[in-house]
């Protein structure tokens, strides 16, 4: 059949599709007699199109889908639980925290009145004032609690005021300008449990995706 016109195959398909000429299918016959390779060829396709032509008519039993969902392997309890973690870190963050910390929630944000920053080099202090000097950069988030800040200088990094203000006034209109990330000043209850709880919902999303990897 390897030495047979590239041709006669083509008329092959064209006759079982309905689609060949009186032409081609004269050929195709005449070869075909004298070719018992083709002619095998022939039948095996013909048989092959009967099958499918068959098999579309074939309807599954009703329960057919249950039946095979029912036979395939469980999936790990654990790692289902681990999967609905990942496809909600906020709402398993906003449980957690909730659960382990409405009793003292707004006590302890009332209470911390005591003035604190993310320790960051070329960062100076002036009271309650966290200052990034002019001509300085900063790299890193600066996170400054009960307290304010200027930036001078440049902070890379985002830039969180939580209790106090970033200062802006008229001499230093460019202080969150010189800031590459994001600035939030958090100056309500409901602001800082918001921030605790995407904070918690970043951390939860960490050690998830650290856990998928070791699987």
């Amino acid at each position: 059949m390897s030495a047979c016109p590239e041709r006669i195959v083509h008329y092959m398909h064209e006759y079982l599709d309905g689609e060949i000429s009186r032409e081609h299918e004269l050929e195709l016959k005449s070869h075909l007699q004298s070719c018992q390779e083709c002619r095998n060829h022939m039948h095996e396709l013909s048989d092959v199109v009967a099958f499918v032509k068959g098999a579309a008519h074939v309807e599954a039993p009703n329960d057919f889908t249950l039946s095979v969902m029912s036979r395939l392997p469980k999936e790990k309890s654990h790692t289902g639980v681990s999967r609905w973690f990942r496809q909600h870190p906020v709402l398993t963050a906003a449980a957690m925290f909730m659960l382990l910390m409405s009793s003292a929630l707004f006590s302890n944000y009332n209470n911390d009145q005591q003035f604190s920053f993310t320790k960051q080099e070329n960062v100076i202090v002036e009271g309650e004032t966290v200052i990034i000097p002019e001509g300085q950069v900063v790299k890193g988030d600066l996170i400054v609690k009960n307290g304010d800040v200027r930036v001078d200088g440049e902070l890379d990094g985002n830039l969180t005021v939580i209790n106090g203000s970033i200062i802006d006034g008229s001499k230093y209109m460019a202080s969150t300008a010189n800031v590459t990330g994001k600035s939030e000043e958090i100056n309500k209850a409901f602001d800082w449990l918001w921030y605790t709880i995407k904070d918690t919902a970043n951390e939860i999303t960490s050690f998830f995706k650290s856990d998928k990897t070791e699987e």
